[in-house]
């Protein structure tokens, strides 16, 4: 029996690509790649991948095992690496069996097999001919997707694949075009074939054809074809037909841009079949709000406005039908910015006056919200996300049109429609919509006042129109932005005025008319932080703390009102109510968090005495304390704000919330054992022991915090790689909390927890494996926390002490998990993600060898030592398999990476010592830390192409 065939290598390989695939653990996806890595280089494995293919003698293999024995081959073929087996035209036949017999399995798999032999058809000689000669055989479905994916290796050049050079791609090409007509007459027969002819529902047969004709097209398949024969082909008739098949839509459209950018015939037939697109294609779409549509159809039409703006500017009737549909700012740009005599400019403004007044038309009704009661006063519930979004591009293109119209003109098309009429019904959507058009020019105005605040503010009597311009500008949503930025800059600007009661009453005013919800979250919070910039700058003590109370309780009802509702069940009970109460409160807490947030700044600079934080205080953590206790806490945003105001308020009011520290700790590890994927608890509670950690006296209760964390079913399953793509958000709180609990906490909790600091060292190592970039880097940094704080210990003690310092607890540690340290750093360093942790792992390692180049040479050397970072490096090395090393690359690292590391040990050293500790931060711009982190550059540099035999 052939090696190839036997039943124990197709075993050996079924279980490597289900452990690639599916193993949760890095060390056997690694071990399984090694393996498969190695097979693919093995000369058995062409017959191998063939076999399992081609071969219908035996039970069909798994799907992951039939696409790596594709993938497999297309790379093998691809490769420069490997030599093209002597039989390449057994090869061919073979993957043409496969074609067939696979022709209706997944995609993906007849994909690969076709890649596989467009591949052999460059490579080969007589490839392309032989192939074609072949073709007749296949099965349509088959013969389609070969069709589709042979014209794109001819654009294969900056694929990185470097077995082919250009000349030979170009005669591929060349080759490939000299049976372009026999494909289109294929492509043109399978587009009049009655549907479910062979078995392919008709909308998906259609939509293989346009794919299989995008790649011709972009080929050059018409390249030399007569104008007028190429504007009447019919297929180019099946494409515009398309156009109306919602499944075909996408493709089509993009066959009909590329024709048109690569032609310029065909402009002037497209512009011929305007009415017929408007008409049939674009209002509908208008009407039914179908954005796939309107999308694809702008694309199309601004590809034929630039291939061919002279026909535009005919002003023809095709043309200004044309504009009028699609071409929006682009043309009013065009028109206003003629930099030729104004006579013709003004000449060109007037013959499009009429299309910019029926687009105007046109935008607000497509701007029209479409759920407004016309019965009642013209209420929404809500605006849809799109509608906002559309709404929101319109502001350049409304001020376009304004522009060419010219304003009375403007203002009076939005207000003459005949509404005063007492006959007439009012129509609300109408009325909507026009006043949002006029409402562009409050959020214009609103944008000049932030700019000129400090002129306008100058003048004591600017202050109040200006401040209840504002007011009224931030109950609306299209220009709340824009005036919420103005009253802060005008509360910066004027703030000796502020105290004065009418001004004080019109900043209360706004502030207690945010409870309704109305406004962004964002917009919320910069006008808090406003009114509380003036609030502070109130020189009268008693006159400031007063108004700041009222500016908290302002918020405080949006709260209290949340917590009541766990006195009436009927009311939780109740959905709609229940969301909308969740959503005030949210936006309640915002508000604190940005009051607390912005009184640190003015405590820091001593504009704040003891006793307003005292009265503020006194507002807040009862109404917290509260709300940290009910059952509200499992909803995700109200948790986040909760423990986000909590945190601005800490930092403002530290030593009041000290006495605290045990109840809220406790409240925080509570919940989140309850609400396991709340991640703001963890973040919380690190803000709470960087602020009041070092203290001895709590040294029990933060321990009591790291066991309750650490007991978290979903801390103790970040235990992988994979989970830990699953978690980024996660990962970064729980890396956050323990970098602060040993930055922070006394001697007596670090002890006391070593057990759980080790535990979390092993999973940071684990996590800086994770494909996702946010929890790999912070992962690192949290080792890298480890490394400061045993470096600090080291230096401080050269003496090494008892056991029982911090010190001692965390060299301990990371003498422990070197060797698990130093592989998965070298697993991170591989692959395409790998260049992105380059600085953070040279940081790392250069310090973890400064640790271990100074335990040398003190009385720390029995715990850890520069023999112990040598055998780490020489296990992992070992442990790579051949396939990610370079023949003889193992035998340069070690001595190369031990001497960089060595040199860039003695930078930070150096930098350590002395007068040097002043430049600490910029240890790594020695000669030692840029020569190691150019080498870990080019280690990952080299190995980001590793092979990875699952991913294409």
């Amino acid at each position: 029996m052939d090696v190839a065939e036997s039943p124990d290598l197709q075993a050996q390989l079924a279980a490597a690509v289900h452990a690639l695939n599916h193993a949760s653990h890095p060390s056997a996806r690694l071990a399984a790649n090694q393996w498969l890595l190695g097979l693919q280089r093995s000369p058995h494995a062409w017959a191998l991948a063939v076999s399992l293919l081609a071969s219908a003698d035996h039970p069909s293999p798994s799907a992951d095992l039939l696409f790596f024995a594709a993938q497999m081959l297309r790379r093998k073929i691809q490769s420069p690496d490997y030599s093209l087996p002597d039989n390449a035209a057994q090869l061919l036949d073979a993957l043409l069996v496969a074609a067939r017999r696979f022709c209706l399995a997944p995609p993906r798999l007849l994909t690969q097999i076709c890649l596989a032999l467009a591949a052999l058809a460059l490579r080969a000689e007589g490839g392309v001919d032989g192939l074609f000669a072949r073709m007749p055989h296949l099965p349509d479905p088959a013969l389609l997707e070969l069709l589709t994916v042979l014209p794109e290796e001819v654009a294969q050049d900056e694929s990185g694949d470097t077995g082919v050079d250009s000349a030979t791609r170009c005669r591929f090409a060349r080759e490939l075009l000299m049976h372009a007509p026999a494909v289109l007459e294929f492509l043109l027969a399978q587009s009049e074939k009655p549907a479910a002819a062979d078995g392919v529902p008709l909308h998906e047969r259609n939509h293989r054809i346009l794919r299989c004709l995008l790649s011709w097209v972009r080929a050059g398949c018409f390249s030399g074809a007569p104008a007028s024969a190429l504007a009447a082909h019919p297929l180019l008739t099946f494409a515009f037909n398309s156009l109306q098949a919602f499944f075909s839509f996408e493709v089509a459209i993009e066959v009909m841009t590329e024709l048109v950018s690569q032609y310029q015939e065909l402009p002037q037939a497209f512009l011929s079949k305007m009415p017929y697109i408007r008409e049939v294609l674009l209002l509908p779409a208008l009407a039914n709000r179908s954005e796939k549509i309107i999308a694809g159809l702008t694309s199309l039409m601004c590809e034929v406005g630039q291939a061919a703006p002279g026909l535009v500017a005919e002003g023809s009737n095709e043309a200004l039908s044309l504009s009028d549909a699609l071409l929006r700012c682009s043309l009013a740009h065009c028109i206003l910015g003629i930099d030729e005599q104004t006579s013709k400019r003004n000449a060109t403004q007037e013959l499009f006056l009429p299309v910019f007044s029926s687009l105007l038309d046109a935008l607000l009704f497509r701007a029209q919200i479409i759920d407004i009661d016309e019965h009642c006063t013209g209420r929404v519930s809500s605006i849809p996300d799109g509608l906002v979004q559309f709404r929101l591009n319109l502001e350049e293109l409304l001020v376009d049109i304004c522009l060419l119209l010219g304003a009375p003109a403007y203002i009076n098309k939005l207000l003459s429609s005949g509404w005063g009429l007492a006959s007439q019904s009012i129509p609300w959507k109408e009325v909507e919509v026009r006043m949002y058009a006029l409402s562009m020019v409050y959020k214009s105005f609103g944008d000049v006042i932030g700019s000129y605040s400090k002129w306008l503010s100058s003048s004591k009597s600017n202050i109040k129109p200006l401040l209840l311009f504002c007011a009224s500008g931030i109950s609306k949503s299209i220009s709340s932005n824009s005036c919420s930025v103005a009253l802060r800059k005008l509360c910066e600007d004027a703030s000796s005025f502020i105290h004065e009661p009418p001004i004080l009453d019109i900043l209360f005013w706004i502030s207690e008319g945010m409870g309704e919800g109305n406004l962004r979250i964002e917009d919320e919070e910069e006008i808090i932080s406003a009114i509380t910039h003036a609030l502070c700058s109130i020189l009268d003590k008693e006159l400031r703390k007063t108004s700041l109370a009222r500016l908290l309780c302002s918020s405080y009802s949006a709260v209290e009102k949340i917590i009541d509702i766990d006195r009436d069940e009927l009311l939780r009970q109740n959905s709609s109510a229940y969301a909308q109460a969740l959503n005030i409160a949210v936006r309640g807490l915002h508000r604190m968090g940005a009051l607390f947030s912005h009184l640190a700044m003015s405590i820091t600079s001593g504009l704040i005495d003891d006793d307003t934080i005292s009265v503020l205080f006194g507002i807040f953590w009862p109404l917290l304390e509260k709300l940290t206790q009910s059952s509200h806490m499992e909803n995700t945003s109200l948790s986040t704000a909760a423990c986000r105001s909590l945190s601005s308020a800490i930092h403002s009011c530290g030593q009041h919330f000290q006495i605290l520290l045990p109840k809220i700790l406790e409240c925080l590890s509570m919940n989140f054992l309850l609400y396991q994927r709340h991640d703001c608890f963890l973040r919380t509670a690190a803000n709470m022991i960087e602020e009041f950690g070092h203290k001895e006296e709590y040294s029990v209760v933060c321990v009591r915090t790291i066991e309750t964390f650490s007991s978290a079913a979903s801390l103790s399953n970040l235990n992988s790689s994979y989970t830990c793509d699953q978690e980024p958000d996660l990962i970064e709180a729980y890396a956050n909390f323990t970098s602060a609990f040993i930055r922070c906490c006394p001697k007596e909790a670090i002890v006391a927890s070593r057990s759980l600091l080790e535990l979390s060292f092993q999973k940071a190592a684990i996590c800086s494996t994770a494909m996702h970039q946010g929890a790999a880097l912070v992962a690192i940094s949290y080792m890298s926390c480890f490394f400061d704080a045993s470096l600090t210990d080291v230096l401080e003690s050269p003496e090494c002490p008892s056991d029982e310092s911090r010190g001692a607890v965390l060299v301990q540690i990371l003498a422990r998990c070197g060797e698990g340290l130093m592989f998965n750093v070298f697993y991170a360093l591989l692959g395409v993600s790998a260049l992105s942790r380059v600085h953070k792992s040279a940081t790392m390692l250069q310090k973890l060898a400064a640790l271990c180049s100074l335990c040398e040479r003190t009385m720390w050397k029995g715990i850890l030592c520069w023999d112990s970072l040598c055998g780490w490096l020489q296990t992992t090395v070992s442990s790579l398999s051949s396939e990610y090393l370079r023949q003889g690359e193992a035998e340069l690292i070690i001595p190369l990476w031990l001497k960089v590391l060595q040199d860039a040990a003695s930078d930070y050293l150096h930098s350590r010592t002395g007068d040097n500790c002043r430049n600490h931060p910029g240890y790594m711009q020695g000669k030692g830390g840029r020569t190691l982190k150019r080498v870990i550059r080019d280690f990952a540099e080299s190995h980001r192409n590793v092979p990875t035999p699952y991913i294409d």
